[in-house]
């Protein structure tokens, strides 16, 4: 009887034995799991950010936008070969990057089952296109028909030019005001803001998506508060949005501008002395807050948003 229970007992103590190492190993299995879904959570994340890197470049330099995002991948722990790169065209050639990662992620617990590491594999693409709605833009307005914006090879960017202010009611009706700079008032239909409004907005940019359209002319001569000043010399040295206008249409008070898009400006001086006011700088590239267009119809200014797109 003694040795039977002592059998018992024995077979007991192995089963359970054998129970706790499944259990553990099951155990151990699960972490590594999670392990890998983590691993597999920041390969994507890490291709989408090496797309988005890319997409900075494009359309017009894929080349650089290929290495962007290999940088950019390899200094997040890699996965991305050139081979991984592909190039699309949505509205124009190449506005379209898709990238694919690849890395090992090590087993740990997974060893006992002769796991080492698993493979895991993320795909991303991202699309830099015109916009059609911008973001944070100044309340002064450019003619498209600037020498810097108009003419053979341009859209000319990083040359140094300068905008001469235009003044509506000394100008009568005259709408060409080539070269020319102006204010206008972002909020459709509102009035005419005051000095301190345009200020903030040139400061900061303006909170709200402004589409294309047609824009009140912002009357009167702004230069003679300090509030304008005073907010393009705190922008010196920086990129400011632009709207780029067609023509004016109506005089004084009634006067408005025909927006037709956008162009980025790195305004490097400002003078405000007298009648003949006068911005520094250069037109240029830029990655600005925008929605995208959906049409190939507008100018293009150089100015891009980029999303991500799969």
């Amino acid at each position: 009887m003694m040795r039977r229970l002592l059998s018992e007992t024995g077979q007991a103590v192995v089963a359970s034995t054998i129970f706790l190492t499944a259990l553990l190993g099951v155990a151990a299995f699960v972490l590594d799991v999670g392990s890998w879904y983590r691993a597999d959570r920041d390969t994507q994340l890490a291709a989408d950010s090496a797309a988005l890197a890319g997409a900075q470049a494009l359309p017009y330099d894929p080349g650089q936008a290929a290495a962007l995002a290999v940088t950019y991948a390899d200094e997040n722990r890699g996965g991305l070969a050139p081979g991984g790169i592909a190039f699309g065209s949505k509205l124009v050639a190449n506005d379209t990057i898709s990238v694919a990662l690849t890395r090992a992620a090590p087993g740990f617990f997974a060893r006992v089952f002769s796991i080492d590491s698993v493979t895991v594999g993320a795909k991303a693409t991202a699309r830099a296109g015109n916009i059609s709605q911008a973001r944070w833009v100044a309340p002064i307005v450019v003619n498209e028909k600037h020498p810097k914006l108009i003419g053979g090879g341009c859209p000319c960017f990083g040359q140094a030019t300068e905008l001469d202010y235009y003044h509506i009611k000394m100008n009568g009706s005259q709408t060409d005001g080539a070269g020319s700079f102006g204010f206008i008032n972002l909020i459709q239909g509102s009035g005419n803001p005051g000095t301190s409004d345009l200020g903030q907005w040139i400061q900061k940019g303006f909170d709200a998506y402004m589409p294309i359209g047609t824009y009140d002319a912002r009357t009167g001569n702004p230069f003679s508060s300090s509030h304008i000043k005073d907010s393009l010399d705190a922008r010196i040295g920086t990129e400011i949005l632009f709207p780029v206008y067609r023509k004016i249409v109506g005089t004084g008070s009634n006067a408005q501008y025909q927006i037709i898009g956008w162009v980025g400006f790195h305004l490097t001086g400002i003078n405000v002395q007298g009648s003949n006011e006068k911005l520094f700088g250069y037109f240029t590239q830029v990655i600005w807050d925008g929605i995208q267009s959906e049409t190939s119809g507008e100018p293009d200014y150089g100015v891009r948003s980029i999303e991500l797109v799969d």
